[in-house]
C-alpha cells in the first residue's frame, strides 16, 4: 500500500483485537513498534431503533439496519463504549510511521482489518500481517510477508452478517406476534433447535420393550472362570435393543428372534441347569489396528473438552482464545487437521525422545480436512513452536483450565505422529444343549499412540491394561463346568438427548454453520430458553416446539437441513470469488422475481424459496393460527368402557406453558422435559388444579387460611382467599424448598418486613428486616445491608443486624468503602485503570472504574479472564446507563450528546470504488465496508 504523506519518524503501529495479544506480541517486537488493540469490533449495526441515525428513521429499511434498496449496504454506528478507544488509536496512528493490522486470520478479523481502515482512515503504509500462531519465529516471518486485506474475506463476510440480520429481523417480529414476545429465529440457530426437538419427538413417540436373556458363568478345568451372555436358543437369536422398532416396542424382524419373558427365561434356566457340562464350540482370535485420530479442529477440540473435561463449548472457546492470545497454541477456529512441517517434526522429536524409536513411524503421518472453505485457517490446533513444551513444565504458569485444555490439545498433536495401536480380539461361544453363550474380549500387543494418552499417570501400564478385556486360554471342544445362569431382564431405552458435543458434531456432519459458530449457537439457545440443561443433556423447552412447529409447518425451508448447509457453500463460493455477493443477497431477500428471467435457472435457492424471503414472511403472516401453533396434544383419556374423554391439550402461552382440558387448566414448570409430561401426568396435574387447596394452616390473629402457591415467579405464601381484596403474599427465600414450608415457617415469612428493634445509636432509628427483589436485607433509615448467607430473615437478631449495619456498605456508591479486590487484572485499554473483580451487595462483579458488570449465574469465580471480564464490561457498557444514572444526568444537563454513526455510504464517498492496488492508503483503497466481529450465525433478532 502506498503512502499519502511522509511516513512520520515515530514507531510503527500495531493494532490488534484484545490486549491480551497485544501484551504477548509486544513482548517480541522492539522499540520500533507500538502494539495496541482495537478490543474487538470498533463498529456495529444498529441494534435496537434508538441507535439509528435520525436521517435513516423514516426509510422503510430502516428498523433492519441495512439499505437493502441500495445494494444492502450496511448502516454502521460506533458505540460509545468505543470511542475512547478509537480516540487513543488515532492519537498513535499521528506519530507512526506505518501501520500493521494484526488481526485473526480469518473472516472475522479480516473485517476487523478493513473496519479499522474505513475508521481510522490512515494516510501511513498499511500492511496486513496473517499468522496462526503468536511466537517470536512467527511474528517476524510475518513482518517479512504482509499482503493487502482480502477483499473476497470481507465481502464474504459481510454478506453472512447482512443475511443473518435479515433473517432474524424479518423473523423473530412473527414470532412476537403468533408465540410470546422477545423470542428470536436465525439462520443456525433455528435449525440447531430444531434438531432437538426432533430428538425430543422422538422421545416422546418412543414406545419400550422389555426382553429377557441370561447371564452365564463358567469355569474351564485349568482357567480362571469367566461369563458369557445367552445369544441363541434353539436356533433362533436372543434379540437386544436394536432389534426393536423404536415406534411401536415390538421386534423390527420377529422370525429370526424369540423373545423371552419372566417366565420362559426361568423355564430355560430350569432346563439348562439339568444338561450337565457345557463345552466351547468355537473360539476366534482376529488381529486389530486403531489409527491415531488427527489433530484437533475447533469442533473436534470441543466435543472431546465436553467429553473429558466437561467442559461447555463456550468455556472451551474462552480457555483456547488465552493460551492462543499468550502464545501456547495455535489458532483456535479452523476446520483443518493439517500440521506444517515444523509442527511434524516437532511432535515426532517428541515421540522419539519420549517414548522411543519403537513408537515412531518411519514416515510423517498427514492428514486429510473436509475443509471447503479456503479462508479459513491452514493449521490445526496444536502446540504452538518447534518445539511443544511439555504440560508439566506449564503447570504453575497456567491456570486450571488451562492447563487441562493444553495437555488434551499437547497429547492429541503428538499422539497423531505416532504409530497405530495393536492387538487381538477375542470371541468365545459357548454351547449348553440347544443354547448359546457368546462374550467377546480385547488385549493389547502394541500401545502405539495410546502411550501418549495415558502420559502423566501414576502407572501408564496399568492405564492401559484397564482398557483390555483378557478372557481365558481354552480351545475349542473344551469341556466347562456351568456354575451359575442368571436371568437378565433388559428394557430398551429411547433416543439419548443431544449433548454440547453430540450437536456440534451432528452441527459439522450435517455442513450446517462454522467452527467458530457452535458454541455461539449453543449460548444462544440456551439464553434465549429455548433449551435447558439437565445434567449434560440439552432438553428442549414447549416454546421451542412451539417455534419448530411454526417454522416447520409455515416456513419449512427455513430450517431445511439442506438449504442451510446450501447456503454455507453458496456462502464459501463468495468468499472465493466465485459467487457475485449482491446478486446473491437480492436473490435470498426478494426471491426470482426480480431477476432476468433467462438467468433463474442460477436461483441458488429452492423453488420453495423463489418468493424471497421478504414476501415468504410476508404471505404467510395471516395464514398463522396462533393458537394451533401453541397446542400439542398430549392424549385422549378412556374410561374402562373404553369411551373417549375429552382431550388435552398443552398450550404455550405468554407467560408459559399450560395444560388445557375443556375449561380445567393447571400450569406446567418451563422446564419439565416435554418426554416426561405423559398423559397421566397431565391427568394428575389437572385434577389438582380442580381440588379446593388446602391451608397449610390459619394466622393465629386474622383467623384467615395461610395457603402455599405456585405462580409465575415460583413458590410463595398466601394470607387470605383469592378473593379475599386484603390478601398478602410473600415469596419463599431462595434457598427454601416448598416441601421445607410449614404453617410456622410461612406466618414467618409473612411478618417480613419487621422491625427489629431500634438503634440508640442513631437517634433510636427502627431496624427493619425484609425479603426484596434482589434476597433479604436490614434497613435503617436510608442505610440497606443485604444479608450474608449465614443469616436469615426469619432468625436474625437485633444485634445481628447492628452488627451487619455497621459494617462497610459495598457497591459503587461508596467507592471509599469497597471490599478488597478478588483479582487485579491488567490495565482496561478503555480507562487505563486496572480491571478488578470485586464482591458487591448482589454478589461478584468487575469494574474498570467507569464500568460495573455482574458476573453471569454459569461463571465461576476462578473461571473469569480479564478477556472474559472486558467481554462483560464491554456488554454493560453497550446497554448505557443504569436508569438511576440517567436519571442522575437528567437532573444535571438537558443537553444530549448525539451519537457518533458511520454509514457505510459515508465512508464510501472517501474511497475509490475500486479494488485496492498494492501499498496505497486506505483513502483509495477501496469502498469496500467492514462488518463488526460478531460470529455469522449468532442469529440477530431485533430486541
Amino acid at each position: 500500500m502506498t503512502q499519502k504523506k511522509t511516513a512520520a519518524a515515530g514507531p510503527a503501529l500495531v493494532i490488534v483485537e484484545s490486549p491480551a495479544k497485544a501484551k504477548t506480541i509486544g513482548k517480541y517486537l522492539g522499540p520500533n513498534f507500538v502494539v495496541e488493540a482495537s478490543v474487538g469490533h470498533i463498529r456495529d449495526l444498529p441494534r435496537g431503533a434508538r441507535e439509528i441515525p435520525e436521517k435513516y428513521k423514516k426509510e422503510s429499511w430502516a428498523r433492519l439496519g441495512v439499505n437493502v434498496d441500495s445494494n444492502f449496504e450496511p448502516i454502521y454506528i460506533v458505540p460509545d463504549e468505543k470511542l475512547k478507544q478509537i480516540k487513543k488509536l488515532k492519537d498513535l496512528l499521528k506519530n507512526a510511521s506505518e501501520l500493521y493490522l494484526a488481526t485473526d486470520e480469518d473472516r472475522e478479523g479480516e473485517a476487523i482489518s478493513w473496519h479499522l481502515l474505513e475508521t481510522l482512515q490512515p494516510l501511513v503504509p498499511v500492511r496486513r500481517l496473517v499468522f496462526n500462531e503468536i511466537t517470536e519465529s512467527a511474528i517476524k516471518e510475518a513482518l517479512k510477508n504482509p499482503r493487502d486485506v482480502d477483499e473476497n474475506l470481507v465481502g464474504a463476510q459481510e454478506t453472512r452478517r447482512v443475511i443473518d440480520r435479515l433473517y432474524g429481523y424479518e423473523t423473530s417480529p412473527l414470532l412476537w406476534y403468533k408465540i410470546r414476545n422477545h423470542l428470536s429465529a436465525g439462520r443456525v440457530q433455528s435449525v440447531a433447535v430444531r434438531l432437538i426437538v426432533e430428538r425430543e419427538r422422538e422421545r416422546i413417540a418412543f414406545k419400550s420393550a422389555v426382553y429377557w436373556d441370561v447371564l452365564g458363568s463358567f469355569t474351564p478345568a485349568k482357567e480362571r472362570p469367566f461369563q458369557a451372555t445367552l445369544t441363541s436358543v434353539g436356533g433362533k437369536l436372543i434379540p437386544s435393543g436394536k432389534d426393536f422398532d423404536p415406534s411401536t416396542g415390538l421386534l423390527t424382524k420377529p422370525e429370526k428372534f424369540v423373545l423371552l419373558d419372566e417366565r420362559s427365561t426361568n423355564e430355560l434356566v430350569k432346563r439348562l441347569r439339568q444338561c450337565g457340562k457345557a463345552r466351547v464350540e468355537s473360539v476366534e482370535n482376529k488381529p486389530y489396528t486403531t489409527r491415531p485420530y488427527p489433530p484437533f479442529t475447533t469442533s473436534a477440540l470441543q466435543q472431546e473438552a465436553n467429553r473429558k473435561l466437561k467442559f461447555t463449548a463456550k468455556r472451551t472457546m474462552s480457555v483456547a482464545q488465552s493460551l492462543y492470545e499468550n502464545g501456547y497454541i495455535t489458532y483456535m477456529r479452523t476446520d483443518s487437521t493439517n500440521l506444517s512441517q515444523e509442527a511434524i517434526k516437532a511432535a515426532r522429536r517428541l515421540v522419539q525422545t519420549h517414548y522411543g524409536d519403537a513408537f515412531l513411524p518411519e514416515k510423517p503421518r498427514y492428514y486429510r480436512t473436509k475443509v471447503k472453505n479456503a479462508q479459513e485457517a491452514h493449521e490445526a490446533i496444536r502446540p504452538s513452536g518447534s518445539a511443544f513444551t511439555l504440560p508439566e513444565d506449564l503447570r504453575g504458569r497456567l491456570s486450571a483450565d488451562e492447563f487441562k485444555l493444553y495437555d488434551l490439545i499437547w497429547k492429541r498433536t503428538v499422539a497423531s505422529q505416532m504409530k497405530d495401536a495393536s492387538g487381538k480380539r477375542k470371541t468365545i461361544v459357548v454351547a449348553l444343549d440347544d443354547a448359546r453363550f457368546q462374550v467377546g474380549g480385547k488385549t493389547i500387543d502394541f500401545p502405539g499412540y495410546l502411550r501418549a494418552y495415558v502420559e502423566g499417570k501414576d502407572d501408564p501400564n496399568a492405564e492401559l491394561a484397564d482398557q483390555e478385556t483378557i478372557l481365558p486360554d481354552v480351545k475349542t471342544g473344551e469341556e466347562l463346568q456351568c456354575t451359575a445362569l442368571k436371568p437378565q431382564e433388559h428394557t430398551t431405552t429411547p433416543p439419548q438427548r443431544y449433548s454440547e458435543a453430540s450437536l456440534t458434531k451432528t452441527l459439522e456432519d450435517k455442513s450446517i454453520g462454522r467452527p467458530s459458530t457452535y458454541a455461539s449457537i449453543i449460548d444462544v439457545i440456551l439464553n434465549r430458553h429455548y433449551v435447558f440443561k439437565k445434567g449434560g443433556a440439552l432438553i428442549p423447552t414447549w416454546t421451542a416446539f412451539a417455534v419448530c412447529k411454526l417454522l416447520e409447518t409455515h416456513f419449512p425451508v427455513l430450517v431445511d437441513y439442506d438449504f442451510t448447509a446450501n447456503m454455507e457453500d453458496e456462502l464459501d463460493e463468495i468468499s472465493r470469488g466465485e459467487r457475485d455477493r449482491f446478486d446473491y443477497l437480492r436473490a435470498f431477500y426478494f426471491g426470482s422475481t426480480l431477476r432476468d428471467p433467462k438467468q433463474d435457472d442460477k436461483f441458488p435457492f429452492p423453488d420453495s424459496f423463489a418468493p424471497g424471503l421478504k414476501t415468504l414472511i410476508q404471505n404467510k403472516i395471516g395464514e398463522i393460527d396462533a393458537r394451533e401453533v401453541c397446542r400439542f396434544l398430549i392424549g385422549v383419556p378412556t374410561s374402562e368402557d373404553g369411551a373417549e374423554g375429552e382431550p388435552v391439550y398443552l398450550r404455550v402461552g405468554r407467560y408459559g406453558p399450560f395444560l388445557e382440558q375443556g375449561e380445567t387448566q393447571a400450569s406446567v414448570d418451563e422446564e419439565t422435559p416435554p418426554d416426561e409430561l405423559t398423559l397421566d401426568v397431565a391427568l394428575q396435574l389437572l385434577a389438582s388444579s380442580k381440588q379446593p387447596e388446602a391451608p397449610l394452616g390459619h394466622c393465629p390473629d386474622s383467623g384467615k387460611p395461610i395457603f402455599l402457591k405456585h405462580g409465575r415467579y415460583g413458590w410463595y405464601v398466601q394470607r387470605g382467599e383469592n378473593d379475599d381484596d386484603d390478601k398478602q403474599n410473600a415469596a419463599l427465600l431462595a434457598n427454601m424448598q416448598s416441601g421445607d414450608v410449614s404453617i410456622e415457617v410461612a406466618l414467618a415469612l409473612l411478618s417480613l418486613p419487621k422491625t427489629l428493634g431500634v438503634d440508640p445509636a442513631a437517634n433510636n432509628e427502627p431496624v427493619i428486616v425484609s425479603n426484596g427483589r434482589f434476597g433479604p436485607y436490614v434497613k435503617r433509615g436510608d442505610e440497606t445491608r443485604s444479608l450474608t448467607p449465614n443469616l436469615s430473615p426469619l432468625e436474625i437478631t437485633l444485634e445481628q443486624a447492628l452488627e451487619l449495619l455497621a459494617k462497610p456498605k459495598y457497591g459503587a456508591r461508596s467507592q471509599s468503602k469497597k471490599s478488597e479486590p478478588l483479582v487485579v487484572f491488567d490495565k482496561s485499554p478503555v480507562t487505563g485503570e486496572a480491571v478488578k473483580l470485586l464482591v458487591g451487595r448482589f454478589g461478584p462483579y468487575v469494574t474498570d472504574g467507569e464500568t460495573n458488570a455482574s458476573l453471569p449465574k454459569n461463571l465461576q469465580q476462578d473461571e473469569l479472564t480479564f478477556e472474559r471480564a472486558l467481554e462483560l464490561l464491554a456488554t454493560r457498557a453497550a446497554k448505557g446507563p443504569s436508569t438511576r444514572a440517567k436519571r442522575s444526568t437528567k437532573k444535571t444537563t438537558k443537553k444530549s450528546t448525539a451519537k457518533k454513526t458511520t454509514s457505510k455510504k459515508a465512508s464510501a464517498k472517501k474511497a475509490t470504488p475500486k479494488k485496492a492496488p498494492k501499498k496505497t492508503t486506505p483513502k483509495k483503497a477501496s469502498t469496500k465496508k467492514t462488518a463488526v466481529k460478531t460470529d455469522s450465525s449468532s442469529d440477530e433478532a431485533p430486541f
